[in-house]
């Protein structure tokens, strides 16, 4: 066995300890992130605007700027405690802007479900299966909140679509909020949504839907990343990318 047949097993070996310490925990990792495969195709389609609906405390835009996506973010949130946390991530950041509020299919105020673990909090009601998967997110409370829309969001904030991400992580609400960008949805460069393969929530658009629906306006799927999963091992949620065809 030469020297660089041996370095190349060792390396291996390495990467398979470490990510068998790491699965025990429930935790992976990999060469090629997510995030970074998507800013590789935020920056091949010209984005310079992502709109982060159903930000929660900003997790999805402190991953874009550590991956080094330099341009716009507007997160849009309604929940009061997870604003405050957005907004402390935010600080300091001229291209973060927060929204507090939720998005659906038109301008109103409504109550959200409050979920103990915070990011499961839906404007629906909440299925057993999901509860079943996820005890944490058990409903704790409600909270009266504003409710916009994309299409407004885009014309009050100077969004020009064609170069604007449209992120949709919003626990069911989804198709409501896809809905509210009316005729611009075939206009952005991409979209990426949390999709649903079973009912979490009642009433909810599942993937054959959603795909479809994003399908009709002209986008391609670009990418798909795990997501929730039941202590089956059944994959319940994932994040789905799509992009403007060529």
């Amino acid at each position: 066995m030469d020297l660089r047949t041996q370095r190349q097993r060792v390396r291996e070996a390495a990467k398979l300890a470490l990510r068998t310490r790491l699965g025990r925990h429930g935790l992976s990792v990999g060469s090629d992130p997510y995030v970074n495969r998507l800013n590789r195709a935020l920056c091949a389609k010209g984005v310079t605007t992502v709109l982060d609906i159903g930000a929660n405390v900003g997790q999805y835009g402190a991953l874009l700027r550590a991956a080094g996506f330099p341009g716009r973010i507007i997160s849009v949130e309604p929940l009061a405690d997870a604003l405050v946390q957005l907004h402390r991530r935010s600080r300091g950041d001229d291209l973060w802007e927060v929204v507090a509020s939720a998005a659906g299919s038109a301008v109103s105020e409504t109550e959200i479900n409050v979920s103990a673990n915070s990011y499961s909090s839906s404007l629906r009601p909440m299925a057993r299966t999901h509860l079943e998967a996820a005890p944490d997110s058990q409903v704790i409370g409600s909270q009266r909140v504003q409710v916009t829309t994309v299409a407004e969001l885009v014309a009050s904030r100077a969004i020009d679509p064609t170069r604007t991400l449209l992120k949709v992580d919003t626990q069911g609400f989804e198709g409501e909020v896809l809905a509210g960008a009316g005729a611009l949805l075939g206009d952005f460069a991409g979209i990426q949504l949390e999709v649903s393969i079973v009912e979490l929530y009642e009433g909810q658009l599942l993937v054959e839907d959603i795909t479809a629906l994003v399908r009709s306006h002209g986008l391609e799927l670009w990418g798909l990343e795990p997501g929730f999963a039941d202590r089956l091992g059944r994959m319940l949620q994932y994040d789905a990318l799509f992009m403007r065809a060529p």
